[in-house]
């Protein structure tokens, strides 16, 4: 019978608006009495007041409160956009970091409040942080007090009963930091040259042979980190997609059959936005990569199977027969680098930006650079290319060729 009563009012509470109800439930050996107190308001939205406060309780300390409800009403509404919890979490830390430094609350913040904290916002090195570290700070406060000022959510009008005052948005285009340049990297971040990444490869396979010559473990994963480098190149990988794959990703091209499985790698740990799940796309290997057919084969048939689990999913194992650590990725990198003299601020997204500079160097049209490397943007492309000199005067000279013989047939 207590059950028929909470199922009726439930269904009372869901199906009129505005209609207040209380069930309670007895646990009758334990004498347990919990209450459900639910209200359904039109129009309420995942993070509004109603939502995250309790009506008429008598609260010790109203500011605090009220300040960490509207963290966790943001948070709602952000999962409710199907934003990763990471990226809330981050959001969420820096409101609180900005709290600390005002020492205030929502409702009384400023603008040149925070003008002065992302004035002072210094690296770990006690260095300025880059430009776009900082507008991403700016942006995350931006949305936060675009969530409490939203009257939909009703925080105006809580805090202008409860405190008198009400939260402003102090972000504006005049005090932001403008995004003027579609690259904002530091300067030494560039593409490496052929040379370099002939280079780079050369240590990576050195890397193999010393620790053979020297009769130590460690051989067949230094083998993966070479291979691993030379993939994530010859596909224009980001490290993350890199990562994940697994040896069903790979991929025959009906066109190319002489790349046997090799056609193509299955991307689906893409980069993500807004909330989305990772994006999926099929990276072609370009005949210019070809050379890294024969060595993903000896890869997977000869040594895959010695290193680790060999019917784990993934395409990099290690030791401990599980998928390569995702640090492990840059670590592979930052080695060969060293162990081949290289700048320090080459990075291993540059074989990246490698390979989108040498595609267009090979002559592929815009679109089809774009598509391979998952941009949705071609602009993000076009910054991610860095032609060489060579091959801006060889244009050049071809431009001026094809003047010269309109002009003689002109004349």
């Amino acid at each position: 019978m207590l059950g028929c009563h909470v199922r009726t009012c439930c269904r009372r509470v869901s199906g009129v608006v505005g209609t207040r109800c209380v069930c309670f439930a007895f646990e009758l050996t334990h004498c347990i009495i919990v209450v459900l107190d639910a209200t359904v308001e039109s129009g309420e939205l995942a993070g509004a007041v109603a939502s995250v406060m309790a009506a008429n309780v008598l609260r010790l300390m109203p500011e605090e409160d009220t300040f960490a409800a509207m963290l966790d009403g943001w948070a709602l509404q952000q999962r409710s956009r199907f934003l990763k919890a990471p990226t809330i979490a981050m959001r969420q830390r820096l409101v609180k970091r900005f709290a600390g430094f005002t020492n205030e609350y929502p409702w009384q913040w400023q603008a040149v409040e925070v003008e002065e904290f992302v004035a002072g916002l210094r690296t770990s090195s006690g260095r300025p942080v880059a430009p776009s570290t900082a507008r991403g700070h700016q942006n995350a406060l931006r949305l936060f007090m675009e969530y409490v000022t939203d009257a939909r959510y009703g925080w105006p009008a809580h805090c202008d009963e409860q405190f008198g005052q009400v939260p402003a948005q102090i972000l504006h285009e005049w005090n932001m930091v403008p995004h003027v340049s579609a690259y904002e990297g530091e300067p030494g971040r560039r593409p490496l040259t052929y040379d370099e990444i002939q280079r780079l490869f050369d240590a990576a396979d050195a890397q193999v042979e010393q620790i053979r010559c020297r009769g130590r473990k460690g051989a067949q994963a230094a083998h993966r980190d070479a291979v691993l480098l030379k993939t994530i190149y010859a596909f224009g990988l980001r490290r993350r997609e890199a990562w994940g794959l697994d040896v069903a990703d790979l991929r025959h091209n009906p066109q190319v059959p002489r790349f046997g499985r090799v056609g193509g790698v299955f991307v689906r740990w893409g980069k993500s936005s807004r909330g989305s799940q990772p994006k999926r796309r099929l990276v072609f290997l370009v005949p210019e990569m070809d050379w890294i057919v024969p060595l993903m084969n000896q890869w997977i048939d000869e040594l895959r199977p010695n290193l680790g689990d060999p019917v784990h999913p993934a395409l990099w194992t290690t030791e401990r027969r599980g998928r390569l650590a995702l640090r492990g990725v840059n670590e592979a990198f930052v080695t060969a680098r060293d162990a081949a003299g290289l700048p320090a601020d080459l990075d291993l997204h540059g074989l990246r930006h490698s390979y989108v500079t040498h595609l267009t160097e090979f002559g592929y049209p815009e679109k089809f650079v774009q598509d391979q490397v998952g941009h949705v943007v071609g602009a993000t492309t076009a910054a991610y290319t860095h032609v060489s000199d060579d091959f801006r005067t060889t244009l050049l000279l071809e431009s001026i060729g094809r003047q010269a013989d309109g002009w003689d047939m002109l004349l």
